[in-house]
Parts: structure tokens; sequence; C-alpha cells
């Protein structure tokens, strides 16, 4: 099957999806390099299918709000991270690639530390992929991710974020990450929620300030249900620790 119709001259307006059926993996990488870095919107590849969604602003602003979020905590907590934003990742041995909303590296970020090209061949995909989902898909991307293998998913769905753990190549919604498993991340969607009408300084400055208060409480609290083998159990006693200098030093 041949695009008979130039990639560029397909409006998608905001809010909107457009699906492709029929699409080669070639076709699939012609059309990436059509579009090209500098577009506003996201795509998604499966089996032949090529979905391309132009995002709304509040998609936009969850998907800015809830990034912001995650590196506050992750420098709160002093942990290393990398993030590689809407970056497209795929396998042609899965036939499958997407751009997520945003994606980190935690455990793996000493691997990728400064790294601008990636070989996924040899390369680990990111610990964490961000997707919001304001609007229906066309395309269903929890499969993607699952052929591509990235290990924890945040969704958030109209500013309620859900957290989703690859089991046994399928993605199981669970009740804390892996990767900061000390916070209960209901509460960071009611915080963000709480905020929303301050502005984005004071919401930053409230999820750093709310991290800080949720690591003093971590060992008063009933130890959570959440699988930690994955990632930074062993570190915990270190970020404790050093929670005292991190309140002087960000205050």
């Amino acid at each position: 099957m041949v695009v008979q119709i130039p990639i560029q001259r397909i409006q998608v307006p905001p809010g909107q999806r457009v699906l492709l059926r029929e699409v080669s993996w070639e076709e699939f990488e012609a059309i990436l390099q059509e579009l090209g870095d500098r577009r506003s919107e996201r795509v998604a590849y499966c089996d032949g299918l090529l979905e391309i969604m132009a995002p709304l602003p509040e998609h936009e602003y969850f998907k800015e709000t809830i990034g912001d979020a995650i590196k506050d905590m992750a420098e709160t907590l002093d942990l290393n991270y990398e993030s590689y934003g809407s970056t497209t990742w795929r396998k042609q041995a899965k036939q499958a690639g997407l751009e997520s909303d945003n994606c980190f590296y935690f455990q793996n970020e000493a691997r990728i530390r400064g790294k601008l090209q990636f070989d996924l061949t040899q390369d680990p995909l990111p610990d964490l992929a961000l997707e919001i989902d304001v609007t229906s898909q066309s395309l269903e991307r929890f499969p993607i991710y699952a052929r591509l293998g990235v290990p924890e998913l945040w969704c958030c769905d109209t500013g309620r974020l859900r957290i989703y753990h690859l089991q046994d190549e399928q993605y199981v919604e669970v009740e804390c990450s892996s990767i900061f498993p000390q916070l209960d991340i209901a509460a960071l969607s009611r915080l963000i929620e709480a905020k929303r009408s301050e502005g984005r300084l004071a919401l930053r400055r409230s999820v750093r300030a709310w991290v800080r208060q949720q690591m003093q409480e971590w060992g008063e609290r009933p130890q959570l249900h959440c699988p930690t083998s994955y990632l930074f159990s062993s570190r915990f006693p270190e970020v404790l620790e050093n929670v005292p200098a991190q309140i002087s030093h960000l205050q």
C-alpha cells in the first residue's frame, strides 16, 4: 500500500485523531521523517495501523503539570533521573511504536546518561511513561507500551492519575508507584487539582513541600503494599537520612 496523500496535507483539528490503515513499517518511518520533530501531533503505530492525534490545551496542561511533579518528586528525594519528553519509541521486530506524553529514566538513568541517540536493540526503554487521556482513542496505546516493554505507566484522565505495572505482558493497575512507593499518588492528584488556580510556581512549591511532609511521615505509617524490588528500595534509608538537608536546601 502506498500513501497517496502527502502527510503534511492531513489536517488534524485539536482533540481529533486520524487513523491510517495498512501502513507498512517503512511507510511509518517515512511519515515520521516527513512530519519532522517540530510538530504538536502525536503518533502511534501497531501492526499497520497509524494514528495521528492533535492534543487539546487540557492535554498539554496535564502533560506539563504532571511531568513537572515527577521531576519535583525526584529532585526532592535526590533521585537521579532523565526525561526524554515525547520521544518516538519504536521496535520494528514488535511492529509497534509511539510517542509518550513524557517519559523518564530512573533505574536505568546511568546507562543512558548523556545519550542523544538510542538503539533499542541495546539501550533500555524508559522506566516510566506518562499518558494523558482526555479524549477517546481509536488505537489502544497500552498494548503498544507492553510490546515495547515499558515497566510503569502513569495515566491521567481529566486530572485523575492511575498507575499501571507491566506484568506478564499486560498492564495491571496498582496502588502506588515502584519508583515512588513512599508517596501517595492519589493525594498528588488532589493536590494538583487544589492548587491549579494558584499558578505553576505555587503548585511546584506545594509538590515539593508535600514530598518532604510525606517523607517525614514515612516511618510512622503502615507499609504500603507495593512491589519495590524493581527500583529504589535500597535507597530509602539514604533518602530518609537526607530529608533534613533537603528541607533546608529547598525552603
